[in-house]
């Protein structure tokens, strides 16, 4: 009962349309064969083929009616897309905005005519609202600048062409474990939630290397982002109404790391070498604590810089994080190590100082007379052997520092060189 009626209300469209196309062609039969020197009304011109669609008596219901023929049959959309430029990634937002052009495509069966009555006028262009197209829904979308590019191209055996360019900005879960050397992969999800796949069904027109090599040749921007790849991915999601068809397109971009090294990483490691050139040098320890505590202050305002870059939360820290905390940490070492060496400076010449007292106090004591120098015949070389002792005792502490601030000097070297080489390993694998 449904298919007869409905196969009988197509036949009254069909014959309603015909005899409406009659009457229009009997109008410019009528008007063809106006006197002569009186300009006829129809040209040939882009009017004669609106006027003969009925778009002017068009409602805005009738344009968001969905065009099927066969209401068992879906209507298949084919999506073709292409990305123009990487304009922004904001890594504390986790958002990144891109400015691509999406091309829809669709037949429209109720918008023929043919081109023989019309000159061969065989395609034109209608704004976007005069006919039915396609609701896309961007899932990842946050925000979005419209354009004013919104045309359909006609052609005469119904197909309907329209490339729409979006400038987005979406929602993108950025993995900054290796920044400033990551590579990220943002997803661009295309879908239409008002109709179910038994209704419209979405298909891709290209493979995803040709969208790449076709992407790449029209990519405008050259700047901190590389555009490396595109995937595709077709699938169905499943709602309460039904399932709809979904198309991600998967976004590979690769960063540019040469600025963060020119401005983190070599500064940073330009300090460290510095620390460790004032922990070699011959100056005074009281120097090196000083210097190096103002290269710890420029290595903390670089740090600065990096946490107002970085985002407040995630779940494994960047390894550049464990650099910047790594050379820090080490600088403290250096520090301590040299407030060490100082403290055993210290403690060197204070044990130095008190044998030399002790001496001065031996040779300020009263002469002894004949007798008691006969009693005592060895005290004198008793005193020379103290003096010798006293004078042992302070080189041999002079040695341990020595042998102490080796010991320590090159115990941080080889743990600085150990720590750089795990962190350039992290880094490359």
């Amino acid at each position: 009962m449904e298919e007869t009626g409905e196969t009988g209300s197509r036949e009254t469209w069909k014959k309603q349309m015909g005899q409406s196309r009659s009457a229009f062609f009997t109008a410019r039969r009528t008007e063809a064969q106006t006197p002569r020197g009186a300009a006829p009304r129809y040209i040939c011109t882009y009017y004669d083929v609106i006027e003969y669609l009925n778009i002017s008596s068009h409602s805005k219901l009738h344009a968001h009616i969905l065009p099927k023929t066969h209401w068992k049959e879906p209507m298949e959309v084919v999506v073709d897309f292409m990305l123009i430029a990487i304009l922004s990634v904001a890594e504390k937002l986790q958002t990144v905005t891109f400015y691509f052009v999406l091309s829809l495509e669709w037949t429209n069966t109720f918008a023929t005519w043919d081109p023989r009555d019309f000159c061969n006028i065989s395609k034109i262009v209608l704004p976007l609202d005069s006919f039915w197209s396609p609701p896309i829904f961007i899932l990842e979308r946050v925000n979005e600048q419209k354009s004013n590019l919104e045309y359909i191209a006609v052609t005469h055996n119904g197909t309907f062409n329209t490339t729409l360019p979006f400038q987005v900005t979406l929602t993108c879960s950025l993995m900054i474990l290796k920044f400033p050397f990551d590579t990220q992969t943002c997803n661009v999800s295309i879908a239409s939630f008002l109709y179910p796949v038994t209704d419209l069904s979405m298909k891709v027109k290209r493979t995803p290397a040709e969208m790449l090599v076709n992407s790449q040749s029209f990519f405008l921007t050259d700047g901190e982002w590389k555009f490396t790849n595109l995937s595709i991915s077709e699938y169905m999601e499943e709602m309460d109404d039904g399932e709809f068809p979904v198309i991600t397109y998967m976004i590979s971009m690769e960063r540019r790391p040469t600025l963060y090294i020119l401005n983190l990483i070599l500064p940073t490691c330009a300090l460290y070498l510095l620390d460790m050139a004032v922990l070699f040098g011959p100056s005074s320890l009281e120097e090196k604590i000083s210097f190096q505590i103002s290269i710890i202050l420029g290595s903390s305002m670089l740090a600065v810089i990096l946490n107002n870059m970085l985002p407040t939360s995630s779940n494994e820290p960047p390894i550049i994080v464990l650099f910047f905390l790594g050379t820090f940490l080490l600088m403290i070492m250096a520090v301590l190590d040299t407030f060490f060496l100082l403290h055993h400076q210290h403690k060197s010449l204070r044990l130095g100082k008190a044998f030399r007292t002790v001496q001065q106090g031996m040779h300020t004591e009263p002469p002894m007379t004949t007798n008691q120098a006969m009693k005592h015949p060895t005290k004198k070389t008793q005193e020379k052997v103290q003096q010798t002792k006293a004078y042992w005792e302070t080189s041999e502490q002079d040695t341990v520092l020595i042998v102490l601030e080796k010991v320590l000097l090159y115990s941080h070297f080889f743990l600085s060189l150990f720590f750089f080489a795990v962190i350039s390993i992290k880094w490359s694998s």
